[in-house]
């Protein structure tokens, strides 16, 4: 088995985004994607900090850190993007105008419930940012993140143990292993890395799959 890198996962995300979505990426994984998206598919990239129509990452060398997205990385803009306060960046958030926002997790429950802002560990820095915002306010949550914790634990799990950020709000999780549709018919597997069974992959997941492949 070899695992999926975090580009091909983010490919995989990017595959999937429709012709015309608004789209925010989250801090971490997800801000890949927009590495991905197929130049002949118009998709509005969306920044909380208060961006419009970003691009791709710019070349090495080529970074402007007066451009930058929500997690300070330097980011392009394309022809007709744009810049507003960021009051009117989480209005959009709040308000319904995203299709889609993309985030990383600690865990996800078989519910959809989200847990990405705090482990809830003495020592540990909660990053709230605009997470909560985004996990409600968008039409549709997906997750990309790494199938299990360091420790070989599940981070797909029957019931969230850190802090929640939303209830039932995730709709697919892509991880480093598979792409599962979270559905109220149960947890659907659309894909799976080659070299990894189903049988083995549930052993691995604290959750009962669906092989929907």
């Amino acid at each position: 088995m070899k695992k999926w890198t975090r580009d091909e996962m983010a490919q995989r995300v990017a595959a999937n985004i429709e012709e015309g979505m608004f789209v925010n990426l989250g801090i971490g994984l997800p801000t890949l994607v927009a590495n991905h998206l197929p130049a002949d598919r118009e998709v509005i990239l969306h920044s909380e900090n208060g961006v419009l129509g970003m691009g791709p990452a710019p070349a090495k060398g080529a970074e402007d850190y007066d451009l930058i997205n929500a997690g300070k990385q330097p980011v392009t803009l394309l022809h007709g993007g744009s810049f507003f306060h960021h009051a009117d960046s989480f209005g959009m958030m709040r308000g319904g105008h995203l299709d889609l926002c993309v985030l990383g997790a600690f865990q996800v429950a078989g519910n959809g419930d989200l847990a990405n802002w705090h482990t809830g560990a003495p020592d540990a820095i909660p990053a709230v940012g605009g997470a909560m915002d985004l996990a409600i306010g968008a039409k549709n949550t997906w997750v990309m993140m790494e199938h299990q914790t360091k420790a070989g634990e599940s981070k797909l799990v029957e019931r969230c143990s850190y802090p929640i950020t939303g209830l039932a709000c995730v709709s697919r999780v892509i991880t480093d292993l598979a792409v599962i549709d979270l559905t109220s018919q149960g947890a659907r597997v659309t894909d799976i890395v080659e070299g990894l069974g189903f049988a083995e992959l549930q052993q691995l997941t604290a959750i009962e799959l669906i092989d929907a492949r």
